[in-house]
């Protein structure tokens, strides 16, 4: 995809969006609500058509040759596409049979992806009577009838419970395993984390931010070790001593009781060790000391603004 633009009247949705997935990986594709997250894949999947710029999916542009993308795509919406009243394998060969395959092909692939999302042996039991994680590894085998090259998912796991979102990492991770190709777009920034090889973050219609999520973290600051003072009174003192020693701005924080000292790390190595020493030199006592690591959510807030403060990756 290059220099996609999507307009509704006035309303320029999608400015000029440049996106490159590799084969065989997961792009996570995440931004606030109305960035044009999904626009993007209903462009993507030929739903809607672009204003300018070029989209190819599987190596064929969407606006001239949307057929041949079709017949190689599949793709999952937020909401269940499968029927509650019949069972598993009853859903996949009536899928199977509207994508034209015959009785017998339609059933073998049945069984190939019942297996493929861990349902064998569901039996005909209804699909009202399963849990919210296999309903929905469920509707991703019913994406994967016609063995798509490229699977979109669009926010799949909302709605699940923790195990239920287990369940369906586990399906996409095996897909991809397999060659699959998979857009995914979240509001669960520790999903992007899990699953992705490469984020982009589209803020008000634009590309705000790519990368790994290593390197999108790394970009606000990469990780920090915090400490507990048990004197708050010396917090600063502690700030200015672990500053020192780390060779970069420490700063004093208040939590709960204690004092909280951020110290932001350059290079893991060695700084944990320099800075208690420093510390317990000053005799400056400390409660709890961790080396934690920036999350996704954190780099996430800075690069769209939301936490106040937008910081400046490369895009």
């Amino acid at each position: 995809m290059a220099g996609l633009i999507k307009r509704y009247g006035e309303r320029v949705v999608l400015d000029r969006v440049d996106l490159q997935v590799s084969g065989g990986s997961v792009c996570a594709l995440l931004g606030p609500n109305g960035a044009g997250k999904t626009t993007a894949v209903r462009v993507m999947t030929t739903l809607t058509r672009p204003d300018g710029g070029r989209v190819e999916v599987a190596g064929f542009d969407v606006t001239r040759q949307p057929r041949s993308v079709r017949r190689r795509i599949g793709l999952i919406g937020q909401h269940p596409a499968v029927d509650d009243v019949l069972g598993a394998r009853e859903n996949l060969v009536l899928f199977a049979r509207l994508h034209h395959l015959d009785r017998r092909s339609a059933g073998v692939r049945a069984d190939e992806l019942l297996e493929q999302v861990g349902l064998t042996g569901t039996g005909t039991q209804p699909v009202r009577t399963f849990s919210g994680g296999m309903r929905r590894r469920l509707d991703i085998a019913a994406g994967l009838v016609l063995a798509p090259a490229v699977l979109f998912l669009d926010e799949p796991t909302t709605g699940l419970d923790p195990a239920g979102r287990r369940d369906v990492w586990d399906a996409v991770r095996a897909l991809v395993a397999g060659g699959t190709t998979v857009l995914l777009t979240t509001q669960y920034l520790e999903e992007a984390e899990q699953l992705a090889d490469d984020v982009y973050v589209l803020d008000d219609g634009r590309v705000a931010a790519r990368g790994t999520p290593r390197e999108l973290t790394a970009a606000i600051g990469g990780d920090r070790l915090e400490l507990v003072v048990a004197d708050p009174r010396r917090a600063q003192e502690a700030a200015d001593v672990a500053q020192r020693a780390a060779v970069v701005r420490a700063v004093a924080d208040p939590v709960g009781t204690g004092e909280r000292v951020v110290v932001p790390v350059v290079r893991r190595r060695g700084v944990l060790g320099a800075v208690v020493r420093a510390l317990d030199e000053a005799g400056i006592a400390v409660d709890d000391v961790v080396l934690r690591p920036t999350t996704l959510d954190e780099a996430y807030l800075r690069i769209t603004g939301r936490d106040d403060e937008r910081t400046e990756v490369p895009a």
